[in-house]
């Protein structure tokens, strides 16, 4: 899965683990929300890489597997951020993650039969640093964002995004280099 290849989304370990991991965010969704410390501790449990403690993921916050997921020094993401992480996902320092904004990895076969079968890949997903991301944006899997980029509310970014840009859209596109 993490690699990329074809694997089993009803496979018996990787729902097992999708199970654990709900049970963490249900415990994160549900703590008070000025008990930072404790949010930031389950933060740190569930997502794979924390740079530092300067991190908020305002409630409620979802993710698969959590463990993909690598945010650099001072994160935030603001509510309804989801993140389907069956492959890496990277967010530089410095980000700043608007509301209802969904990160998906996972890829899914446009064939019936083949989709169907339960049976799906991923690519991961990249984002640099000094990104904004505006509110109800959604990052389609294999997207690179490069550093230094706005992405404006209700885009749907299909491609990579080059540094040192706003991008806006339905499919996200440049529209300005800064």
């Amino acid at each position: 899965m993490i690699a990329g290849y074809l694997y089993s989304a009803v496979d018996d370990e990787l729902l097992s683990e999708l199970n654990e991991v709900k049970e963490i965010i249900c415990r994160y969704n549900t703590l008070p929300p000025n008990d930072t410390k404790a949010k930031k501790e389950l933060l740190k449990t569930l997502l794979g890489e924390v740079a530092d403690d300067d991190i908020i993921i305002n409630q409620p916050f979802y993710c698969d597997y959590g463990k993909q997921i690598r945010v650099g020094k001072r994160f935030f993401a603001n509510f309804n951020f989801t993140v389907l992480d069956e492959a890496r996902v990277t967010i530089g320092d410095d980000c700043f993650i608007g509301p209802n904004v969904s990160i998906y990895t996972a890829c899914h076969s446009t064939n019936p039969m083949e989709r169907n079968s339960r049976r799906e890949w991923a690519k991961p997903v990249s984002i640099g640093n000094n990104v904004w991301i505006g509110g109800s944006v959604v990052i389609l899997p294999g997207v690179t964002i490069g550093d230094n980029v706005t992405i404006g509310a209700a885009s749907v970014v299909v491609n990579d995004i080059p540094s040192n840009s706003i991008a806006v859209g339905n499919p996200c596109r440049v529209v300005k280099t800064i």
